[in-house]
């Protein structure tokens, strides 16, 4: 039987090593793979601090004024005036000033 028994503690000895090795190596891995993931967040952080920064004091900018709307013909303003007078919107003196404005230029 010492034979047995020395078979068992030695299996148990093995055993034990065996896993305090193994969860040093576990922690080992476990602490550098947090650093590693720690670096990279790091870096994330870093280019997204770089790309949202110049976004967030640049200035607007500034638009030119729009383009001046195209001058209408000045027969197709005259004719409107003229219905406008028809239908009675404009008085005589209302579409003699209108006209005398579109004729000016």
């Amino acid at each position: 039987m010492p034979g047995l028994l020395r078979g068992i503690a030695r299996t148990a000895a093995v055993a034990g090593t065996a896993t305090v090795v193994a969860g040093r190596v576990q922690r080992h891995q476990a602490s550098k793979f947090a650093q590693r993931d720690a670096e990279t967040a790091a870096q994330r952080d870093q280019a997204y601090d770089e790309q949202v920064a110049p976004q967030e004091y640049a200035q607007p900018p500034q638009d030119a004024a729009p383009p001046p709307a195209p001058a209408a013909d000045p027969l197709e303003r005259l004719k409107t005036l003229g219905e406008l007078k028809e239908s009675g919107v404009l008085t005589e003196a209302e579409f003699q000033a209108q006209k005398a404005k579109i004729l000016a230029g």
